[in-house]
């Protein structure tokens, strides 16, 4: 779900960003949603700053070659943490997997359907007899779905454009796209010159929800529970001193990842900043408004009790 601007070489490698191991700290594995982008920078910054040392523990950071191999690896135990997003981590527990929710990143949605100014969309029923793209099968084309019937959408054609949705755009292919992201995709069009809107789905009728969250297996949860929670207060760490100095913050996190596009990165983060995640609350309600809405929306196919999902610190 997100933007694929960097070389896809990144999808394929596991990389280590790490400071200097500290002699005693016990190694966690987490393992990224996608490439590293200023979604992830209070993780970098906390790693910059020492505050995973701090808490004892070093971590190893690893990239995916899926958006789907995190949650995964992580039921299974191949790897400590994981990102992930909420709809997949209730349709993981849906089917079964023993993940459980331990933090937040990002706590607000990304996702967004967005569209160019010159497709004439001004508002949902504008969509009507328009090709809708989507990212994420047996995702985003059931949230396209239920944005539909949510806001009376009945003539719409569905297109599978992977996660070209810059150029499926620009090049006309689509009129719009479900699962692009406000703070890279939106941002790229501005910075490529396309006048364009988005239709922000938590204002269209789809329940609020944390975009990005750290989910570990129920395995790896009861045998590492206090290196977990070093981790979570560490990368909370990282979001004060990210609010609190994002100049600071995006330098640390470009000399971390230098292979990132300093210029789409800054303008991205401009846009992130408020919305990572305030602190490692989980609002069960919260969740199980998003966890009833998926199964009456077909998202999932069985019901999810979200206390059996979501881990609480004391």
């Amino acid at each position: 779900m997100k933007c694929k601007c960097l070389p896809i070489l990144v999808l394929a490698v596991s990389l280590l960003f790490g400071a200097v191991p500290v002699s005693g700290a016990e190694k966690l594995s987490l393992m990224l949603d996608w490439y590293p982008n200023v979604d992830h920078l209070p993780i970098y910054t906390a790693q910059q700053k020492g505050y995973f040392s701090e808490g004892g523990i070093e971590i190893e950071i690893l990239t995916p070659s899926d958006t789907s191999d995190a949650l995964k690896l992580a039921a299974v135990g191949n790897v400590d943490l994981a990102i992930t997003y909420t709809p997949q981590t209730l349709v993981g527990a849906a089917e079964g997997l023993p993940v459980k929710v331990v933090g937040r990143l990002v706590g607000r949605p990304l996702s967004t359907l967005l569209y160019l100014d010159k497709s004439g969309i001004e508002s949902p029923a504008d969509l009507n007899g328009k090709r809708i793209g989507y990212t994420v099968p047996g995702m985003m084309d059931v949230l396209t779905d239920a944005f539909a019937e949510i806001n009376g959408i009945k003539d719409y054609k569905l297109v599978n454009i992977g996660f070209t949705i810059v150029q499926a755009l620009t090049a006309g292919r689509v009129d719009a796209v479900m699962g692009a992201y406000r703070n890279y995709e939106s941002v790229e069009l501005t910075r490529l010159g396309y006048p364009h809107g988005f239709f922000a789905l938590e204002q269209w009728g789809i329940p609020e929800y944390d975009e990005l969250v750290f989910i570990a297996g129920a395995r790896t949860l009861s045998t590492k529970a206090q290196l977990l929670k070093a981790f979570c207060d560490a990368v909370d760490k990282g979001i004060e001193y990210a609010t609190a100095h994002p100049s600071k913050a995006l330098a640390l996190y470009l000399e971390a990842v230098p292979e990132a596009l300093k210029d789409l990165e800054e303008a991205a983060f401009t846009e992130t900043l408020p919305l990572y995640a305030q602190d490692q609350v989980l609002d069960v309600e919260r969740w199980q408004c998003f966890a009833d809405f998926a199964l009456t929306h077909r998202v999932i196919e069985k019901p999810v009790d979200v206390r059996t999902v979501l881990h609480h610190w004391e």
